[in-house]
């Protein structure tokens, strides 16, 4: 496995082999990585002749100094994962090499997109996403890039940016990757205790409850319901729950027969916020 600090470099290598028409896989990471981002690295390696990852920290998508401060950094593990799953290059830039003295963000309109969820709790933080991962795009150029869906809302919001600005990249988005309990594959599940740890699958218990009450009952009774559910637990709080259209990512209120419709949650367990969603059938 090749790796590189700096864009000057990795832009070089690159460009000599898509001179050689290799086609390249893209994995953007912010480290500490599980299961879940080595299943996103085996997709890649079967569509493309080469995989970059990089890891990267990204401040600008921090609206919680702390949570940037106490974010897991692992590198000497994560070059062993990235090395056993064959993972062709790894792009491990400074702070610095990305936004030299200027750490802001570009201003991105993502027709609403943003304004949800996340967007809500989260001030500036898609901004943040849309600046580093539309960087990131321009200096590896892939091909194919991979996302998971425990990001869903992340992954229309880039989905959206690459449509608007024209980038010649396709977007995959993969399924989430659990542990075996349910709980969903994150860097944060490695700061849980062993108490919230334990709770914690209690997230996907409730969602694929949903899931089977989205047949017969509506949104808002369903919505109440889990507030419910959670005022109950003695260790989660939860921080929202909405069932969503998944192209707008707007809250619903009644089922359309043409639209795809998907459960999403936020839940602090402990001082570790946790998210998942799920996909709802009709």
């Amino acid at each position: 496995m090749k790796i590189f600090n700096t864009k000057q470099e990795i832009k070089a290598y690159l460009t000599s082999l898509k001179e050689k028409n290799k086609t390249i896989g893209f994995v953007p990471t912010m480290g500490a990585l599980h299961q879940g981002h080595l299943s996103l690295i085996t997709k890649a390696k079967k569509k493309n002749d080469l995989v970059v990852v990089s890891i990267f920290v990204n401040p600008t998508q921090f609206n919680n100094q702390e949570d940037l401060i106490t974010y897991p950094k692992t590198i000497e593990n994560d070059t062993k994962l990235l090395e056993s799953v064959s993972c062709d290059v790894l792009f491990f830039p400074s702070v610095a090499e990305i936004y030299a003295e200027n750490i802001t963000s570009e201003n991105f309109d993502f027709d609403g997109l943003e304004h949800q969820m996340e967007g809500k709790f989260r001030e500036g933080h898609f901004n943040g996403v849309g600046t580093i991962v539309k960087t990131l795009f321009e200096i590896v150029t892939p091909d194919k890039a991979y996302f998971g869906q425990k990001d869903f809302q992340q992954l229309q919001i880039i989905k959206k940016m690459v449509k608007k600005n024209n980038l010649p990249v396709k977007i995959k988005g993969c399924p989430i990757f659990r542990e075996e309990d349910g709980l969903a594959m994150s860097s944060r599940n490695t700061r849980l205790s062993l108490e919230h740890r334990a709770a914690a699958p209690f997230i996907f218990k409730t969602l694929k409850k949903v899931r089977k009450k989205f047949g017969t009952e509506n949104a808002t009774k369903i919505t109440e319901w889990v507030e419910n559910q959670f005022k109950k637990h003695p260790l989660l709080n939860l921080e929202y729950f909405t069932i969503a259209d998944e192209k707008t990512l707007e809250t619903i209120k009644n089922k359309e027969s043409n639209n795809k419709y998907r459960a999403f949650i936020a839940v602090f367990a402990g001082e570790i916020r946790l998210i998942d969603n799920i996909q709802l059938k009709k």
